[in-house]
């Protein structure tokens, strides 16, 4: 892990978890597995909240434990984990996406709490729609629905539970030992769910039924839910098989057409739950297959559909491979090599944006001819002999090309040796990956800055939203309303608009700098998983 993954990690625990949590899982982050009174001892910490931090962290699945050979319990932070915090508006905003304002609370519930059982991400999410929709009701069952279409599409997954025999043992272990169980991992259990939502009460409501409400309440929490112990969280992993298909979908139908990159979301759609995270390309599917399976909108016949394939075959950017004769032709879509191509076109893009058109011609002119001496690359490219020379120096003092050195002679000597430039996609990538990191950084930094500078004005603001909100509920007049209002000046409001304009700027820039770390890290994963 390097140093700029370490200062993002810590700043994603300070700002979702708090200060000690931050301060435990940064320091585990560092040192490695350690004991509970290790990492007291070395954080200065009390064991107290030692303890509740590791809560905290093992309940987001960021934390695992172990036993060691001397029988202490080890803890360690996977920060991987931790960098997923980053993209969690991203997984809420495609499964409001995939389905609708129910599949986004789910997913939302499940990413705050970590890990929760079935009954209670029901109840909650059908109590948050209920007081969101005025005049209507959400039943539990289609909440249960919703859930379980994300349990059987895989973006949610059973949690590692403990042995049965663990549990039947009169002397528990030190510590319990967790398992996946794979052949349940995506079955959502038979719960009985009835009723509907539940609105908010306001105070006042509440305060007149206390005595009515307080021994109901007593008698359900005796109750034991019929799927207590089975707890369900997000699936990372498939999330990200989604956003990688939805990229390669994407750069199909702007390198050739709308029907094409339906073609290729068919294939890419009848193959997403049999085809593992990792792997180099999707199960051969056959021409037939594809023609049975494309959506009713599209009436394209058989032969239209077969001169499609052969074109995405026949194309530079190979997405799209074909693996046998069978069945019409059998048709594969080369993961590896399309998050090759978007890398690829990531990294042209970056060097055009910094070093302008004329060097990024090089670049592209270097990743298609592999190696070339600074002669060829000047006519290759086109570009007078000064400027090439100061694009390639500028270039290679930036990482992103190296030199490589072929002697003609044992002595090494400058005037009988080739120096040939060369661009490395794989490091090129590593590099840049990690100058994301070091950006997302930067802005999360600068985004609590400008919080910090204007806490002030931030909290006078939020105190009159709620003071209007309360005066609103009990009919005051528009004229006291608007005299409330007036308690914020002119130069103050332009202050807090411009606040809002700098926040969700940075926000934004978050985002687009983690769609391109998401596209570098699928490319350094798919190489490193397959070796080549």
């Amino acid at each position: 892990m390097t140093l700029e993954e370490g200062k993002l990690c810590s700043l994603l625990l300070r700002e979702h978890f708090g200060e000690v949590v931050a301060k435990v899982g940064s320091h585990l982050i560092q040192t490695g597995a350690q004991a509970l009174r290790m990492i007291g001892h070395e954080t200065g910490t009390a064991l107290d909240l030692v303890k509740k931090a590791l809560c905290v962290l093992i309940q987001h699945n960021i934390c695992s434990y172990e036993v060691n050979r001397r029988g202490q319990v080890e803890y360690a932070v996977d920060f991987i984990r931790v960098l997923r915090l980053l993209r969690f508006p991203r997984y809420i905003y495609t499964a409001k996406t995939l389905y609708g304002d129910t599949g986004e609370l789910i997913v939302e519930e499940l990413l705050q709490h970590g890990k929760m059982t079935m009954s209670s991400t029901v109840r909650k999410v059908a109590d948050r729609l209920t007081d969101s929709t005025e005049g209507k009701t959400m039943e539990y069952s289609e909440v249960v629905n919703t859930f379980t279409c994300l349990v059987d599409t895989h973006f949610l997954q059973r949690c590692p539970v403990v042995s049965e025999v663990e549990k039947s043992e009169a002397l528990p272990p030190v510590a319990p030992t967790m398992f996946n169980p794979e052949k349940e991992m995506y079955t959502v259990p038979r719960v009985n769910l009835t009723g509907r939502g539940k609105r908010s009460r306001s105070s006042d409501e509440n305060d007149n039924d206390h005595k009515v409400k307080k021994p109901r309440l007593n008698s359900t929490n005796k109750e034991t839910p019929e799927d207590d112990g089975i707890y369900w969280k997000v699936n990372f992993e498939r999330f990200h098989q989604y956003f990688r298909d939805q990229a390669i979908i994407t750069a199909v139908a702007n390198k050739l057409d709308q029907t094409s990159s339906e073609i290729v979301r068919t294939m890419l759609r009848m193959s997403e739950v049999t085809t593992p995270p990792n792997a180099a390309h999707t199960q051969p599917l056959s021409s037939n297959e594809i023609f049975r399976a494309l959506p009713s909108g599209y009436n394209i016949s058989k032969q239209v559909l077969d001169q499609y394939l052969t074109l995405l075959v026949d194309d530079p950017m190979e997405f799209v491979g074909k693996s046998g004769e069978s069945g019409g032709g059998m048709y594969v879509i080369n993961l590896q090599k399309a998050l090759a191509c978007l890398s690829r076109a990531t990294l042209e893009t970056i060097v055009q944006e910094r070093f302008g058109s004329r060097s990024a011609r090089i670049f592209r002119l270097l990743l298609r001819k592999r190696h070339l001496e600074q002669k060829q690359v000047e006519d290759f490219a086109m570009i007078p002999a000064k400027e090439a020379k100061d694009m390639l120096y500028t270039m290679l003092s930036e990482n992103l090309v190296s030199l490589q050195e072929i002697p003609k002679t044992p002595d090494h000597a400058p005037s009988r040796t080739f120096y040939l430039y060369t661009v490395s996609l794989l490091p090129t990538a590593r590099m840049l990956l990690h100058r994301c990191y070091k950006t997302v950084a930067n802005l999360i930094e600068r985004r609590l800055f400008e919080t910090k500078e204007n806490k002030r004005l931030l909290e006078k603001s939020q105190r009159i939203e709620a003071i209007i909100a309360s005066m609103q509920v009990t009919g005051a007049e528009e004229t006291q309303l608007q005299e409330v209002e007036e308690m914020i000046t002119a130069p103050e409001r332009q202050q807090l608009e411009t606040l809002k304009q700098n926040v969700n700027k940075l926000d934004a820039s978050e985002n687009q700098v983690d769609d391109t770390i998401f596209l570098l890290e699928s490319y350094i994963n798919s190489v490193q998983s397959t070796g080549h």
